[in-house]
């Protein structure tokens, strides 16, 4: 039996050839980093740094428990978004059902260090990659393992390598339901139902474990529209499931409704809540967001979801930006711009600009106390790969050596950037770190 061991990452040397260390380190064990009494406000880490509020990330994740706790939802969150062992290990202790990846060689990371129940939300294609999942189903028989198919060609060739390689278990698979112009999935009723009858004449290699789908590219001009987008999708999805309910193509266990990206979940807890299934299913969101939000467009989108659902009021104070970036002034060639060190090989831009959130100017005994709101009349105007472009008004008290925290819109795209992230305190004391495998 495999068992999750993060021994690996927690010996991991850091030193000066890794982005966000000191110049001037000796190799140090990844554990060991939050003795060194570092504090990024007192300049102990060199600029950009990206770091993460344990604070934040604690409340973030106590606060999706109490969501999942109201609604009855399972949750397994999307492990693309940070690809830190650490952090999937941290969500499973949370509670997560399982851990949701969006490739086969996000699945090997996961593995390496004893994840058990995996959601591949993608189809395994390739020779190598579907040889792969069958010998790990083998090898491992607590290895509990689903993935999206979407065409009898898939089913087919699945059903090959299990057989080729005598698998002795079904692989669980689960239908993936699309909309035109969007990803994958199938776009019928009819073309769904086809695949799900050829999973089931595809026994004992394949089982039907349930229905799914991403509703996250469904936005439309105005929230309502988006909203009614996104609850015709779920109907779709779901009248698959019942379709599938009907004619018995379902394997043994608990039926499998998922979908929720960390957009509309709220949406896909209400639809599929409902369903009339004859026999057991289970709600499983996928949002991987969630332990981070960010600092724009997941504010944005979180007030829509308040808007929706007064009642989530009760659950207290909504998600808190855990992640930001830090960088210096370097330059203020003309009064209303200065320029930092930040760029797009440090920070998020495919959503949205970073936030300029606040600032401090180093000085011995510098605290958090110290550190300044920068107001809204301070905007991103640009990224070169080293550099940022801030417009500030000419009034601004920014000036050359001054250290600016941005907040970020869209996680994933940040954690892609950096190898090691330190975690802080609310004073900025770092106090661990962890590590991300893209």
């Amino acid at each position: 039996m495999t068992t999750i061991d993060l021994t690996a990452i927690e010996a991991f040397t850091l030193d000066r050839t890794v982005k966000g260390m000191p110049g001037d380190l000796s190799p140090l064990a990844l554990k060991d980093i939050g003795k060194r009494g570092w504090n990024v406000l007192r300049e102990d880490l060199p600029l950009p740094l990206a770091v993460m509020r344990e604070s934040a990330i604690a409340h973030n994740s106590e606060w999706m428990r109490r969501y999942l706790k109201a609604t009855g939802a399972d949750i397994a969150p999307h492990g693309k978004t940070t690809m830190s062992p650490q952090l999937f290990s941290r969500q499973v202790t949370d509670g997560a059902w399982a851990i949701t990846i969006g490739s086969v060689e996000q699945l090997q990371v996961a593995r390496q260090f004893g994840f058990q129940r995996l959601l591949l939300a993608n189809q395994p294609v390739g020779a190598k990659s579907q040889r792969y999942v069958v010998e790990e189903l083998k090898r491992d028989k607590d290895f509990d393992f689903y993935c999206f198919v979407d065409s009898v060609d898939l089913v087919r060739q699945l059903s090959q390598v299990a057989r080729d390689g005598k698998l002795d278990r079904p692989l669980q698979v689960i239908i993936e339901g699309g909309f035109v112009g969007g990803r994958t999935g199938c776009r019928t009723h009819e073309e769904a139902l086809a695949v799900a009858r050829a999973v089931k004449a595809a026994a004992p290699y394949l089982s039907l474990r349930g229905v799914g789908g991403y509703e996250g590219l469904l936005r439309r001009p105005s929230p309502d529209e988006s909203a009614k987008a996104v609850d015709d999708f779920l109907t779709h999805l779901l009248d698959i499931a019942l379709g599938c309910d009907r004619e018995d193509l379902f394997g043994a266990g608990d039926v499998l409704l998922t979908a929720g990206g960390t957009v509309f979940y709220d949406l896909v807890t209400r639809h599929f809540s409902k369903a009339k299934m004859s026999r057991p299913f289970r709600v499983v969101l996928r949002c991987g967001c969630y332990l981070t939000h960010d600092s724009a467009s997941y504010v944005t989108h979180f007030e829509q979801l308040r808007a929706r659902n007064s009642w989530v009021d009760d659950l207290g104070p909504g998600p808190q930006a855990a992640l930001e970036v830090w960088a210096y002034v370097q330059s203020r060639p003309e009064a209303g711009k200065v320029l930092l060190t930040v760029g797009r090989r440090d920070i998020s831009f495919d959503s949205a600009m970073p936030t300029p959130l606040k600032w401090i100017r180093p000085a011995k005994g510098a605290t958090a106390a110290d550190l300044r709101p920068i107001g809204p009349d301070h905007v991103v105007t640009g990224l070169n790969d080293q550099h940022c472009h801030l417009q500030i008004p000419e009034t601004s008290p920014l000036a050359v050596g001054d250290m600016v925290a941005f907040g970020i819109s869209h996680p994933c795209t940040t954690f892609d950037k950096w190898q090691v992230i330190c975690v802080v305190d609310d004073d900025y004391n770092v106090v661990s770190a962890i590590r991300t495998f893209f």
